[in-house]
């Protein structure tokens, strides 16, 4: 279950929750108590009309713009920064921030302002020009203006051979890159390459011995750390995994490890209630239970002294925050990058131009630069040292692979944002409103993000604890919701909800070189066998999916989030239903087909795409008696149900099992209740058909999931082409769009991409699901709200103009 925790999110969704206030209660001029009826200074609930309480999952007080390493962190900074680039409600990039730009939304037209101008040049010879030009007299929240010079420096500290942070900016195709970051390494990363007994010039032994000490420390915090996160998400799995009721696993605390590691992999629990760890050692769980340094052994004896690998299984905090905090005082001279060659002084390509504009040249056009350009611009003057700017010289106000200055003020974020960072304590982050924010001073005061769990969350806002808040939109919360409102509606007198389209969507694959005829996965008899089966799931998916979420989710026809610009819209020329046609290219479905009836036309296309791929089929039975070499009458789908069915897919499997097995196939549904299976599956590629999501970037690159150069196994690949399509046709298109920023060009090619996809069966589109924000309507002022949010438009965007409805 390792691959269930994602420490870092593709596209981050800011939530907000208020503390509720009780009428007539004035606020005191300190925001972390209000008065109660008499006047009393008091300890929050109570807050006054002026304050907005956020209600979040777990923060790990890394608030910082480069090193943060959770979404919530990152929203703790985000409050405070601001971009160089903006993007309006479509995801599309504002090129005339300072301006404006006027664009038409939803029958509505909207004015977009950002920080800067930019600039795209793609110059005769291939390589490209960005000239940014910053808006004059923005300021930090401290007053002093942004310029040049903070962007170049956010720009060096991104770019650093030391840094260690999530942004990729420094894989950007920037002219003098690849010469300024060539032989530097950090002295961990030297001594992680050389072992525990290594020896060099370049490192102590005295940094050796602190390192790999704190590394085994840090192992038994990481032990520690994925203990407490299963603890807090997964003990309703306590009977089917464990063999023991809820209630008994929370009041043993010395069970607790041992069933972190079952839900981990890195332990089982025999029948005779014995358990034994995935290092060999056994424990009676009556007399002798495992501890967290029993955890830190399995996971040592399963990745050794490789962190890189044992950072896959972390679960609330990174592995590599633990190694750092059990360094201490040692941790920032371990982080050093030091020269090991011949290394370029500066980034060639990256030139101030003045005090308010930058030009950065690329090698080349690559698609997503423009968005990775849109960094965090943080202020020289906090985050680094002014007196070391000197940019003739090469010094961009820290000393190149020493980002101690920088990580000094991670827990304390500053920046030129709508609020400022006023403190972090028991669970609450504490923002006050700049009055130096370029887009106008904030009208509510005070922000709170405060710790609470998603159970507790649509509970908050009708009891008045919450102000604003992101429920997991399933069943239960939309039930409380609409009770909560007296038209039993999700939008009512209490609780007013907002549901955006998921950055992502949900899919069937299959995998090419296991669903194949002769070993031949590109061949028309390959195609057609995973056609035949990709026809019976796309069948099933309406009833499956309305079942499984309702209102909350919908039916996509394309391998590609309907959130994209470029993903195939119904009113679009050659836009069809997913495998809607049988293998002579003849529409299945009429539009007055019942559902019976479209299973049935579904059934004969499927038993026709088969008879294509070579199978033998009994027509007085009606049955397939042989399948044809390298093929199968079996096979297995991989569906993470958490061994009870829990998945929007599993009906799907289910209704497709038993129509194959009236032809004479058999799908196994394999629902294992460790869904380290499914990993494992995919990682080792022998898996044949399985279900999963995809998360989704505002850029519609199809490069890392579909190119060939990404199958899982090959050499430098990215591993995450888990279709195993190897297609030339497709690479190229796929290469032709990324190096083409003419959208309407993009769009065509990608969806030529999509039917190559499509034609292959690899990949079944299932669903597109909805988030929800919902917001206290006796409360907040939703008339002052940001109006048409979007997917890339959070309720966050013009937070300056919120306001709270005025006390009684």
């Amino acid at each position: 279950m390792k691959k269930l925790s994602r420490l870092l999110a593709v596209v981050l969704a800011i939530v907000l929750v208020a503390v509720t206030f009780a009428a007539c209660k004035p606020a005191t001029d300190d925001p972390s108590k209000t008065n109660d009826p008499a006047g009393n200074p008091t300890e929050p609930p109570y807050v006054g009309p002026d304050t907005l309480v956020v209600g979040y999952s777990r923060f790990s007080g890394k608030f910082s713009p480069f090193f943060a390493t959770t979404a919530y962190d990152q929203d703790v900074a985000g409050m405070t920064a601001v971009g160089l680039i903006s993007t309006d409600r479509e995801g599309n990039v504002v090129y005339k921030g300072i301006e404006g730009e006027k664009r038409m939304y939803n029958g509505t037209e909207y004015t977009y302002t950002g920080l800067s101008d930019v600039t795209e040049t793609i110059n005769n010879d291939g390589t490209v020009d960005y000239n940014i030009k910053l808006r004059k007299g923005v300021k930090f929240s401290d007053g002093k203006e942004l310029t040049a010079d903070d962007v170049l420096f956010s720009i060096y500290v991104y770019c650093d051979p030391a840094y260690t942070g999530s942004t990729t900016f420094s894989t950007l195709p920037i002219v003098g890159m690849a010469e300024y970051r060539a032989n530097m390494a950090t002295v961990s990363s030297l001594i992680i390459k050389d072992g525990r007994e290594g020896t060099s010039d370049l490192y102590t032994a005295e940094q050796r011995d602190a390192y790999w000490a704190a590394f085994d420390k840090a192992l038994v915090d990481l032990g520690q750390d994925i203990t407490d996160y299963v603890m807090a998400n997964y003990t309703s799995y306590a009977e089917a995994r464990f063999g023991i009721t809820e209630d008994e696993l929370k009041n043993n605390e010395k069970l607790h490890v041992a069933f972190g590691m079952r839900m981990w992999g890195f332990g089982a629990k025999g029948e005779d209630g014995t358990f034994t760890t995935s290092d060999g050692k056994n424990f009676d769980l009556v007399n002798s239970f495992p501890t967290t340094q029993d955890y830190a052994d399995a996971i040592h004896a399963a990745y050794g002294d490789d962190p890189a690998g044992i950072e896959a299984e972390a679960a609330n905090s990174p592995f590599a925050s633990f190694v750092e905090k059990e360094l201490a005082d040692k941790a920032n001279e371990l982080a050093k990058a030091v020269p090991v060659g011949e290394s370029a002084a500066n980034i060639s390509g990256i030139v101030k131009v003045n005090d308010y504009e930058l030009n950065i040249k690329m090698s080349e056009f690559d698609a997503v630069a423009i968005y990775q350009l849109g960094i965090t611009v943080s202020p020289l003057h906090y985050y680094g040292d002014a007196s070391k700017l000197d940019v003739a010289n090469n010094s961009f106000g820290f000393p190149k692979g020493d980002l101690t200055s920088v990580k000094a003020k991670t827990s304390a974020p500053m920046g030129a944002g709508a609020y400022t960072f006023k403190s972090y304590e028991n669970g609450v982050v504490l923002f006050e409103r700049s009055e130096n924010y370029y887009l106008g001073t904030p009208k509510i005061r005070f922000i709170k993000f405060q710790e609470t769990d998603d159970a507790d969350k649509v509970p908050g806002v009708t009891s008045g604890l919450f102000d604003v808040t992101d429920p997991s939109f399933n069943d239960t919360a939309v039930t409380a919701i609409k009770k909560a409102n007296s038209n039993g509606e999700i939008t009512g007198n209490i609780i007013t909800t907002n549901t955006v389209d998921n950055l992502g969507y949900g899919y069937i694959g299959a995998n090419a070189t296991t669903v194949c005829v002769k070993g031949e996965p590109d061949s028309a008899a390959s195609k057609n066998l995973r056609k035949a089966f990709a026809t019976l799931f796309a069948v099933n998916r309406d009833k499956s999916i309305q079942s499984y979420y309702g209102e909350r989710a919908a039916v996509i026809q394309y391998p590609i989030s309907n959130t994209s610009w470029a993903a195939p819209k119904p009113n679009d020329e050659g836009y069809e239903l997913a495998y809607s046609k049988d293998v002579d290219g003849k529409q299945i479905y009429t539009a007055t087909m019942s559902l019976d009836e479209k299973i049935a036309a579904a059934k004969t296309a499927a038993i026709g795409y088969l008879k294509a791929a070579g199978y033998t089929f009994d027509e007085a039975s009606g049955k397939f008696t042989a399948a044809p070499e390298g093929a199968k009458l079996t096979y297995e789908v991989i569906v993470p149900g958490d061994g009870k069915g829990d998945h929007p897919a599993y009906g799907i499997l289910s209704d497709t099992k038993e129509q194959l097995k009236s032809i004479g196939l058999d799908l196994e549904i394999n629902d294992p209740s460790d869904s380290n299976v499914l990993w494992d599956a995919l990682d080792a590629g022998t898996q044949n058909f399985w279900t999963a999501a995809w998360g989704a970037a505002v850029d519609p690159d199809m490069y890392q999931v579909y190119h060939s150069s990404n199958v899982v196994g090959l050499p430098n690949s990215s591993e995450s082409n888990h279709y195993r399509i190897q297609d030339a046709q497709l690479d190229d298109l796929i290469m032709k769009a990324r190096k083409s920023a003419d959208h309407a060009y993009r769009k065509g090619v990608y969806k030529q991409c999509l039917d190559i996809i499509m034609d292959w069966g690899v990949e079944i589109p299932t669903y597109q699901r909805q988030n929800a924000v919902i917001f206290s309507t006796e409360r907040i002022n939703l008339d002052t709200l940001t109006p048409d949010i979007t997917t890339f438009w959070g309720w966050m965007n013009d937070i300056q103009n919120l306001e709270m409805k005025s006390a009684n």
